[in-house]
């Protein structure tokens, strides 16, 4: 406590023979300038390394996906080499001694026959070939061929066997020389003794196995696919297809490369200050991506620029502005925060008296002329808000064409007539009288007496549905039905001792409504020997916590729209034994006249 009397104390003495812009300037600098230029440079370093991670994530994030194309790719055609060259009929056939040209001709055919339609499976095939050196069977130039002196990808064929002979590797992928656009694959076809008796030869199109994916692949980079023994197979520059990779370290650890400065054939890439990634393939290929940092060196100098530009205007406008209104602006904000205190608590006749005319003068003005506009403005989004209220409920009537029904209905109740079906013109009358309230949008309030009529309409249907099953008693008083009651309140209830009541299920069923006038309040009952509602659920209805599962009006909107149009004077109670009886009562003022929504609702 001592320290912060202390310390006050002495600011209070450094700032005594200041101007009061003097002591906004000497505030600004300690509280706002010196922390804004620390934590900037704390948000500039932040923004940068944000920028740097979430490159080099994006850039792992596309490499990864490359690698999985890539991957996914090569073991697609490598699958179709396997399958070919493991295949045991062919390699029967392959190692059989041949003495008669029927058999020759039947293997020409089934080779033929099973793997020329193989051969199209993957796209990007431009030649598949199964070569042998049985001298007993022939070659068809088709399929089957037999290492001779022909050329194959940039050297005979007896050269391209020999070599493929002597690999370690029954698999392999090779660059075509001179010819960036071609790969060859190779698989060697072993019989069960572990002879080599041929090989499988497969020529890609470079475009359609590595094109797309290698082409474009970073802002100024490039990728490299290279096999176990660090040669490159396929490149975003396609002359450097055919050469040695070098890098500083491998993914599984082994030395870089030798150069061959002699020959040019070695890509180094073992000094370079760009970012380098490498994820390791199938077969011992490896991926690796080198990005140019370039452009994230010059995003990063761009960022930097322009926070710091916007951090020094924004710094020297706000200094500006603070030393120019601090004069004259601290007693009259004053007196309009007490003015909008006054506001805040509901005086919107609050009024500030001004005489300046500037722009504080302006906003004085502005404050009497908005605490007039809000008392207003309170009063009509009140209005507004019941007003909407009365819409959504309008809008739950309006699911049905109303002329549809009756126009159907009236053409029901014609051929009824034409059939002399008496029972149905009587169904048809009661859902024609059940449907004249339901389906008229335009009212929300009725009298009683058509509201009892509604209710018998529904009833009537329901005494088509289920004869002879549920009796029902009236204690109506006649002097009620004049008065006004909310449109659509009886129904539901009654429509519930069906649905939740299961009255239909009773020996004895009844329904008693009853309607009265007891002085200036009009109740409404109806009762049921049901099943009454568990208490548990009549718990949860009582505090509107209970869903229900039908559709239509509930006893929540019920509740609602009787507050809407009689306030607190409206009550709506449920009494109930669980198997035994319900009774549903409603209370609201007498109204002779029709009544209206309520502001206090």
């Amino acid at each position: 406590m001592r320290l912060g009397l202390r310390l006050d104390k002495w600011i209070l003495g450094f700032t005594r023979r200041m101007s009061l812009r003097g002591k906004i300037v000497v505030l600004f600098v300690m509280i706002l300038l010196l922390p804004t230029l620390v934590l900037s440079s704390g948000a500039v370093y932040g923004v940068i390394r944000s920028f740097h991670r979430s490159y080099v994530n994006t850039a792992e994030e596309a490499v990864q996906q490359t690698a999985q194309i890539v991957d996914f790719s090569k073991k697609s055609y490598d699958l179709l080499a396997v399958r070919t060259a493991t295949d045991g009929e062919l390699i029967a056939r392959l190692g059989r001694e041949y003495a008669d040209m029927t058999e020759v001709v039947d293997t020409v055919n089934y080779v033929d026959r099973t793997f020329l339609i193989t051969s199209k499976y993957l796209p990007g095939i431009a030649d598949f070939r199964i070569y042998h050196t049985n001298e007993t069977l022939v070659q068809d130039g088709q399929l089957l061929w037999r290492p001779e002196d022909r050329m194959l990808s940039g050297m005979t064929e007896r050269a391209w066997y020999d070599e493929a002979k002597r690999s370690q590797s029954p698999l392999f992928w090779s660059s075509v020389p001179g010819n960036p656009n071609q790969s060859v694959i190779t698989r060697k076809i072993i019989d069960n003794t572990g002879n080599l008796i041929g090989m499988v030869y497969i020529l890609l199109n470079y475009n359609a196995v590595f094109g797309e994916v290698l082409d474009h692949p970073f802002n100024d980079g490039s990728l490299y696919i290279v096999d176990d023994a660090k040669r490159i197979l396929a490149a975003t520059d396609r002359a450097d297809i055919g050469k040695r990779l070098q890098l500083q370290a491998w993914p599984d650890g082994s030395a870089p490369a030798a150069a061959s400065p002699e020959d040019g054939s070695v890509v180094d890439l073992t000094g370079t200050k760009d970012m380098l990634m490498t994820r390791p393939l199938s077969s011992h290929w490896t991926l690796v991506a080198l990005m140019r940092t370039k452009h994230l060196d010059n995003q990063n100098r761009t960022v930097l620029i322009l926070i710091v530009g916007i951090i020094t205007f924004f710094l020297l406008l706000s200094l500006s502005l603070m030393t120019t209104i601090v004069r004259n602006i601290v007693r009259r904000i004053r007196k309009l925060g007490t003015r909008m205190a006054d506001l805040s608590r509901g005086e919107f006749e609050a009024a500030v008296r001004y005489s300046e005319n500037d722009e504080l003068g302006e906003l004085e003005n502005r404050f009497n002329s908005m605490s007039e506009r809000l008392g207003k403005l309170v009063e009509d989004i009140t209005k507004s808000g019941l007003a909407e209220k009365e819409q959504a409920f309008k809008a739950l009537q309006a699911q049905i064409n109303p002329h549809f029904i009756y126009n159907s209905l009236g053409l029901l109740r014609w051929r009824a007539m034409d059939a002399d079906d008496q029972e149905q013109i009587r169904i048809i009358d009661a859902l024609t009288t059940f449907y004249r309230i339901t389906l008229n949008n335009q009212i929300s309030v009725i009298r009683i007496r058509d509201e009892l009529e509604h209710v018998r309409a529904y009833l009537d249907i329901c005494q088509f549905r289920y004869p002879g099953r549920v009796r029902v008693e009236w204690e109506i008083d006649e002097e009620a039905l004049d008065f006004y009651t909310i449109k659509t309140v009886l129904q539901p209830i009654v429509e519930n001792c069906y649905l939740h009541g299961a009255i239909t299920r009773r020996p004895g069923a009844v329904i008693r409504i009853a309607v009265s006038r007891e002085g200036g309040v009009m109740r409404m009952s109806v009762h049921d020997n049901g099943q009454g509602i568990p208490a548990a659920v009549l718990r949860d209805i009582e505090r509107g916590a209970h869903v229900g599962k039908g559709s239509g009006f509930g006893t929540p909107n019920i509740k609602e729209r009787l507050a809407l149009y009689f306030g607190s004077e409206a009550a709506l109670t449920i009494e109930s034994e669980p198997g035994a009886w319900t009774r549903v009562s409603i209370a609201f003022p007498a109204c002779i006249a029709e009544p209206t929504i309520r502001r206090e609702a």
